[in-house]
């Protein structure tokens, strides 16, 4: 749930992130898990892929669906049936994105009784039939895995969904799978390269092969833009999706935590962490943050997140009338390239009534990177391991110290490319109790909350911030792992504050967001504000599968 870009940016970039960027009946196969000693080798050719051809489904919204279900034209198990052959042509061979790392087995006996509800009963709502994708980070109590991409979790069993997955099965969707993911949501290594794991290999980005996906929810980002699913669901706890959103040209929201539940998601930190919507338009990421968010008894932060569950009737195309916006300069200057979307971007907010304060300043920026990563580092130990107490004296394996030595007995498979320094550091923390991350945890709060985007939007009575999100995306380098040259995630997700990247443009056809963010549970104003901006712009392309980017 980790960015590298959190941990690693260069000098001048801002942000901790220079650390962590910090069988199926029916005719499905099953993705093979591969067996220790098998190194799923990345395929980074410089050959031209063959044509992709269009899809009956490429671009489809959630709304297009359902109108298509409920007109006849297609049903819940047609809709599967295609995106599971557009996931053979694409992920499996073709581009080979290795963006899905395992299909449910029962996708379509599922959706065939999605169907013969809905011609009994009619609709549960707008997600019934709609296929989704899951981060595999994320439990689910079926015949499909939950590992985070590590073979150290191979075979180990969740004793129930986890509580998101209950809300989606109840609101008719139809878990399509899983995807890949940076390993371990990107705590591992603070040397690592993103959207590659143990289990599933490389995810590829759609937009040039040759390109990083980002991380750590990289599987669901590709898949969504790539047109393998309708929606899919990430988690992040320093930007794991905001910036695959970005890279690869879609719409992703980093919820209030507590707004959605974390009770069976694999954990990094309970500061932090939520899991979130990634779709295509804003109105898709609305309707599914709708269904994910609600209150879990097993959770205590979401004993707040009691607010309205249809998040589309925040959407305005005119909402960014009178709407009063910081530009934090200080996340910008890294690209000359994005600089130029972030001027055109401006200007339509402008154009479209914003009342722009530019610049602001968050004057607490960079003085929690430090405390940041203790925070995290700490809560990682607790936290994993009270995950793995969940899943039983079963488990295949039980703390964060059997989770090193595993790597370390596997490093063939595990760790090829990279190592784990940032678990061994985690490993070597006490428990919560301890007076350096009392205080790590007490510096994170007040100044990135109060003396940081509380201090700044109540100074300047703003309704949100905006700066971009990221860079474009970078050569895939297995060798010396991420290059990041900039983002903007770090204080809301310090914080646990939401943020949104809406589409911005492309440089040399590499897809580049800008992130609306701002106060605690703020979700209904930065939905109107992002989605007024994509309706003026309507800027996202779909990808091409080029080899390579085009640089004239």
């Amino acid at each position: 749930m980790i960015d590298e870009k959190a941990i690693r940016q260069p000098a001048g970039a801002l942000g901790r992130r220079d650390f962590l960027k910090l069988g199926l009946t029916g005719g499905i196969a099953a993705a093979a898990i591969p067996a220790l000693g098998e190194v799923k080798e990345p395929v980074l050719s410089t050959e031209l892929p063959a044509q992709v051809k269009p899809a009956e489904l490429d671009d489809m919204s959630i709304g297009e669906l359902a109108e298509g279900m409920n007109s006849g034209k297609y049903t819940a198990r047609s809709i599967a049936d295609l995106y599971l052959a557009r996931i053979e042509e694409l992920d499996r061979n073709g581009p080979r994105l290795s963006a899905v790392i395992e299909l449910n087995p029962d996708a379509l006996s599922i959706a065939d009784a999605l169907d013969r509800e809905r011609k009994a009963k009619g609709s549960r709502g707008p997600m019934h039939g709609i296929p989704v994708l899951l981060k595999d980070n994320i439990d689910t109590a079926d015949r499909m895995a939950t590992t985070a991409g590590s073979l150290a979790l191979v075979g180990g069993k969740p004793p129930a969904d986890a509580f998101l997955i209950r809300r989606l099965r109840e609101a008719g969707a139809l878990i399509l799978g899983k995807t890949n993911l940076s390993e371990w949501a990107n705590i591992r290594s603070s040397h690592s390269t993103s959207g590659w794991s143990g289990r599933g290999g490389l995810t590829k980005n759609p937009y040039a092969l040759d390109r990083n996906t980002s991380g750590s929810s990289s599987g669901s980002a590709v898949a969504v833009a790539a047109s393998l699913t309708a929606v899919a669901v990430g988690t992040e706890t320093d930007g794991s999706i905001v910036s695959p959103s970005s890279i690869n040209g879609i719409v992703g929201i980093k919820p209030t935590v507590g707004l959605v539940s974390r009770t069976g998601v694999i954990p990094i930190s309970h500061s932090q962490d939520t899991p979130g919507p990634m779709a295509r338009t804003v109105r898709d990421a609305a309707i599914l943050l709708g269904v994910l968010a609600g209150a879990d008894p097993e959770d205590k932060a979401t004993e707040a997140s009691r607010l309205p569950a249809d998040y589309t009737k925040h959407l305005d195309p005119g909402g960014l009338r009178g709407a009063r916006i910081g530009v934090v300069r200080k996340y910008f200057g890294f690209h000359d390239g994005v600089e130029r979307l972030m001027t055109a971007a401006l200007e339509v907010l402008k154009a479209q009534g914003a009342i722009l304060v530019d610049p602001v300043e968050i004057e607490t920026l960079g003085k929690f990177d430090d405390s940041e990563l203790t925070v995290l580092l700490y809560e990682l130990k607790a936290d994993i391991g009270a995950y793995l107490t969940r899943l039983g004296p079963g488990a295949p394996v039980h703390s964060l110290k059997e989770i090193i030595e595993f790597n370390e007995r596997n490093a063939a498979t595990e760790m090829p490319y990279f190592a784990q320094d940032l678990f061994i550091k985690a490993e070597a923390k006490g428990p919560l109790t301890e007076k350096a991350y009392i205080d790590a945890l007490e510096n994170d709060r007040k100044l990135s909350r109060k003396e940081g985007i509380d201090a700044v939007m109540e100074k300047h009575r703003l309704d949100a911030l905006a700066a971009p999100t990221d860079g474009p995306a970078w050569l895939t380098d297995l060798v010396c792992g991420d290059h990041f040259i900039g983002s903007s995630s770090s204080a809301a997700a310090v914080a646990g504050y939401p943020s949104i990247t809406v589409p911005a443009g492309d440089v040399f056809g590499l897809p580049v967001g800008i992130s609306f963010f701002g106060r605690q549970w703020s979700e209904p104003t930065l939905l109107r504000i992002a989605y007024a901006f994509e309706q003026a712009t309507r800027l996202r392309k779909p990808p091409k599968f080029l080899s390579t980017a085009r640089l004239r």
